[in-house]
């Protein structure tokens, strides 16, 4: 039996058409960031996976009709999709391969109903997006979007009780992951109309627009990278006090997310204004031994804590 087989039997999802609903979600998810995947597939205990499995590709659904084709096939695409949650979420059924999982999630994991219900409230903030005038408006979007998309598969992992310093670290983790998507993938990002980093920057270093469209290589976007990758690096370092927020089990994963995106940090510092020409690709051999690390304080934990088997890598996706 495969692990990941071995994993929906662990998660209590039986039902034959259940099952393959959580196969397709799994192959959305694989497809949209496969360090994290892995991660995921390799350190959460087996129960958990499928479950954060449903919630991820939830998200990267609700992202790509937020982001692809014209703004109004966007909003209206959008506004059907937003209806068809709500009304899974009435109902507690529905038709839909990518809610029937996140419902079936949901009543696994009840506090995932709330995370939901925010992300609804807030998501269209992603529709008009085009770019920030000010700091104050990266912070306005990491509130209404970036933070109630990441809730939807953190509250998974969330310790019990009170989530408030929970919260406040995840948002901390998540504005950093944010900032190094945006100068990471500056040069997608100006291709598709979006300036990611804030109006008041480029003014500050003496960067126009055009600048970074034409990918020059100037003293002042050598500068204004260069401060972009160093706060995206502070707010990472601040970050890491989340992993002893969660509890022992998602631990090894909080690690690995946070040292891929230093991975990622390392290699666009490295690369410095050719970011302006194409995004920068983190170590292989860097992620692989965050892996291995990790997968055996994985294994560690769940034989003392019997927090379910984690997958086998020898094992078969």
């Amino acid at each position: 039996m495969s692990a990941w087989n071995q994993a929906l039997d662990a998660a209590g999802i039986r039902a034959p058409a259940l099952r393959d609903d959580y196969t397709r979600q799994r192959e959305l998810a694989a497809r949209f960031k496969r360090s994290a995947y892995l991660a995921a597939r390799l350190l959460l205990p087996r129960p958990l996976f499928p479950h954060v499995v449903a919630a991820t590709a939830f998200m990267h659904h609700g992202d790509n009709l937020l982001d692809s084709g014209p703004l109004d096939d966007r909003a209206e695409a959008y506004g059907a999709w937003e209806r068809e949650v709500r009304d899974g979420l009435a109902d507690g059924d529905s038709g839909h391969p990518v809610i029937r999982p996140l419902l079936n999630t949901i009543t696994a994991h009840p506090r995932l109903r709330g995370h939901v219900e925010d992300y609804l409230r807030t998501a269209r903030a992603d529709l008009d997006f085009t770019g920030f005038a000010t700091e104050a408006d990266h912070q306005a979007y990491i509130d209404a979007y970036s933070l109630p998309a990441f809730m939807l598969v953190a509250c998974l992992v969330a310790p019990d009780g009170d989530a408030t310093e929970f919260r406040a670290a995840c948002r901390t983790y998540i504005d950093a992951a944010q900032r190094i998507d945006f100068v990471n993938d500056l040069a997608e990002d100006l291709a598709d109309g979006r300036l990611t980093l804030p109006r008041e920057e480029l003014e500050r270093h003496g960067v126009t627009r055009e600048d970074l469209e034409q990918a020059r290589d100037l003293p002042g976007t050598r500068a204004l990278i260069a401060s972009a990758l160093d706060r995206a690096h502070t707010t990472l370092a601040a970050s890491h006090p989340l992993t002893h927020l969660v509890p022992e089990p998602g631990r090894p994963l909080v690690r690995a997310l946070i040292a891929f995106d230093h991975l990622t940090l390392t290699a666009a510092t490295q690369k410095g204004p050719a970011l302006l020409k194409s995004s920068a690709r983190p170590s292989v051999r860097g992620a692989v031994g965050v892996l291995v690390r990790e997968y055996g304080a994985a294994r560690r934990v769940g034989r003392e804590t019997g927090a379910g088997r984690h997958a086998d890598v020898t094992a078969g996706p």
